[in-house]
């Protein structure tokens, strides 16, 4: 990364956020490994029918139940990235995501609303948290005899989700790859330039997301506001399998988890958050367009576990 990219350290906040613009320059796209050159070509048609207002998958529905709350998992950062082409130097199939964020009340567009995605590469390493392996959960296996042996019986409830345990970590490096956040148009709609997620222990393959809204967009970024949907968005199996067959996915020897045994997904199709999906049958290396509706309460602050914090009542992080 340039100086200019260099990501400022996290400000772990639930309620209060800041964005500093580190925008990629005009024209500046990015190589996205196997079927880079469709992505660049998508991305750009894709831009131009969300400005006309003929996103495919929206028009014509009505209004939409509230997308469910998912935890957020220990691999939030708010990385300074204000961008829509998260993609760096990551290989993968070329994804283009298009989201278009509603008030499941009212059924209207939330305009300049501030959307983040974050998710793993194709082998399953999140930037930000290289050393600890794929998913958190990789890295170097400690050596020799075990000390200091618990007593007693176990207490609390296990680590939820996989791959990270049940709390927010600590970034260990400056990567911040396939991370970014952008504003909704006057139709809700956002759209990211990517590629698609890879797999680790204990995950079936996602994206996580979140939306901010109430806040202010100025010279400096975005300030302020609450969040108001933490969420991840799912791929059906047949995708997954697809890119199973592609390099650098087909590399990936790590244990799978399927969407049905997956412990986040909340198996209510698109409103739990399943993307819906074209790409050529036979040839999904040239690229998937993904798309999703999300129906949000802007007047929520969402705590980043799946729950709502009420008036006054404080924020946390949490795992998955």
């Amino acid at each position: 990364m340039t100086g200019q990219e260099t990501a400022h350290g996290p400000k772990h906040k639930r309620d209060l956020t800041r964005r500093k613009v580190v925008a990629a320059g005009a024209g500046a796209v990015v190589a996205a490994g196997v079927g880079g050159a469709f992505a660049a070509g998508a991305f750009a048609d894709e831009e131009t029918a969300a400005a006309r207002g003929k996103t495919g998958g929206t028009s014509g529905e009505a209004c939409y139940r509230l997308t469910s709350e998912t935890t957020e998992g220990p691999y939030y950062i708010d990385a300074d990235k204000l961008r829509r082409d998260i993609t760096e130097d990551q290989e993968g199939v070329a994804l283009t995501l298009r989201l278009k964020v509603i008030d499941s009340d009212t059924c209207k567009p939330l305009a300049n609303a501030a959307v983040d995605i974050w998710h793993c590469n194709a082998l399953g390493v999140y930037s930000g948290y290289e050393s600890m392996g794929s998913g958190g959960g990789g890295g170097t296996p400690p050596s020799g005899t075990p000390s200091g042996t618990p007593t007693g019986a176990p207490t609390g409830a296990p680590p939820e989700g996989g791959g990270g345990g049940g709390g927010h970590e600590e970034p260990t490096d400056d990567e911040r790859y396939l991370r970014g956040t952008w504003r909704t148009d006057k139709k809700g709609e956002v759209v990211f330039r990517t590629v698609f997620p890879g797999w680790y222990q204990g995950r079936c393959v996602h994206i996580h997301t979140k939306v901010h809204v109430h806040g202010t967009w100025t010279d400096a970024g975005y300030e302020g506001g609450t969040t108001c949907h933490t969420g991840q968005l799912f791929f059906d199996e047949a995708s997954v399998l697809a890119t199973a067959e592609v390099a650098p996915y087909s590399t990936n020897t790590t244990a799978r988890t399927t969407l049905d045994d997956d412990t986040i997904y909340p198996g209510n199709g698109t409103e739990g958050g399943l993307l819906k999906l074209k790409y050529r049958k036979g040839a999904i290396a040239k690229g998937v367009v993904a798309t999703l509706t999300m129906g949000v309460d802007p007047e929520a602050t969402q705590d980043g576990t799946g729950d709502s914090v009420q008036p006054g009542a404080s924020a946390s992080a949490s795992a998955g």
